[in-house]
């Protein structure tokens, strides 16, 4: 069954300043990448 979830906007961008800061460790920085990997693209697919 796949998972259907995906995380709010207000999330996204605080796991995409997480990835950004160095402060931060390995470990917080997996779990803001898999909060971003569940967010909803908003790009266009290359072609």
């Amino acid at each position: 069954m796949a998972n259907t979830k995906q995380t709010s906007k207000s999330v996204a961008s605080k796991a995409s300043s997480i990835l950004r800061d160095s402060r931060y460790s390995n470990k917080s920085k997996s779990v803001a990448g898999s909060a971003l990997s569940q967010t909803k693209s908003t790009s266009k697919p290359k072609k």
